[in-house]
C-alpha cells in the first residue's frame, strides 16, 4: 500500500466519523423538538383541565346557592 491509499483510507475513516457524529446531533435535534412537542401538549391538556374544573366549580356553587334559595335573584 503506497501513502496515497494510507491516505484515502484515513481520509474516508475521518469522514465515517463526520457523518456519524452529523447523524448522531441530528437525532439529538430531532428528540429535543418532539421532547418540546409533548411538553407543550400535555402544558395545554393540564390548562384545559384547570378550565374545566374551575367552570364545573363555578357551576356547582350556582347550583348549589340556588338549590338552598341563599342567592338572592
Amino acid at each position: 500500500m503506497d501513502s496515497k491509499e494510507k491516505h484515502i483510507r484515513e481520509n474516508e475513516h475521518v469522514d465515517a466519523d463526520m457523518i456519524a457524529d452529523s447523524l448522531r446531533a441530528q437525532g439529538k435535534n430531532r428528540k429535543r423538538e418532539s421532547t418540546r412537542k409533548i411538553n407543550r401538549l400535555w402544558l395545554w391538556l393540564g390548562v384545559l383541565i384547570l378550565v374545566a374544573i374551575l367552570l364545573y366549580w363555578i357551576f356547582s356553587i350556582g347550583l348549589i346557592g340556588d338549590a338552598t334559595g341563599s342567592f338572592n335573584g
